[in-house]
């Protein structure tokens, strides 16, 4: 029978390998170490917004730069098409106008019967290119005058006239569109002073027998 050492308290049995250590319970995570991680992603995710927008501020610089390069740029293609097509305007209007004399002298010969012949055939290929580039002739008789594309040499009354009126076109004016690069000098006529006067009276009379007759009727 084994006797008991007094003072000393048995203790349990520790299997081999294991360290004392083992045997302890091992302390709990502090709540501060389970926030790390979550508040290192916030921080992480908060650094990703503020580059988006970044991002996306300078892109929206550079669409509104591109925009605004690409609205000068039609303006200029706008403007460079706008100045050719007055400069071709002003070149075929200068041309058309030193063929004026020849035109006109083509219009006297046709008049006077001489436009036969080759000269009939040159005279009327050289009326064909001048329409073809754009040349219209204007001013016939009995047409209203007009300042702005009429230039009269000649001034006359006429009883048959109830307004100044060509009566005669003595060179025939030429346009090219609505440019008017030489007005047609014409003769006019103005209604015979007095006239009107005795029109109205005229047709005052007429309506007056006219209001007598249905009365009577």
């Amino acid at each position: 029978m084994t006797e008991e050492t007094p003072g000393f308290e048995e203790k349990p049995d520790v299997p081999s390998g294991a360290t004392p250590d083992d045997a302890e319970p091992q302390a709990a995570p502090s709540p501060e170490s389970e926030g790390a991680a979550p508040a290192g992603d916030e921080a992480a995710d908060a650094g990703l917004v503020a580059q988006l927008d970044q991002v996306r501020t300078a892109l929206g610089e550079r669409t509104a730069d591109l925009q605004r390069l690409q609205a000068e740029y039609q303006n200029y293609r706008r403007r460079v098409e706008r100045d050719r097509i007055t400069v071709k305007e002003i070149a075929i209007a200068n041309l058309l106008t030193e063929l004026l004399p020849v035109l006109d002298d083509i219009g006297r010969a046709r008049e006077h019967g001489e436009l036969v012949g080759g000269f009939k055939s040159v005279a009327e290929s050289l009326e064909t290119v001048a329409a073809k580039m754009g040349l219209q002739q204007f001013g016939k008789e009995g047409e209203p005058f007009d300042p702005t594309i009429h230039e009269a040499l000649m001034h006359s009354y006429a009883p048959d006239v109830t307004e100044t009126t060509c009566v005669a076109i003595l060179q025939p004016g030429y346009r090219i569109g609505e440019r008017t690069i030489r007005p047609a000098r014409v003769a006019v006529a103005e209604p015979q002073p007095g006239a009107q006067t005795v029109k109205a009276e005229e047709a005052s009379e007429a309506a007056e027998e006219k209001d007598s007759s249905s009365e009577e009727g």
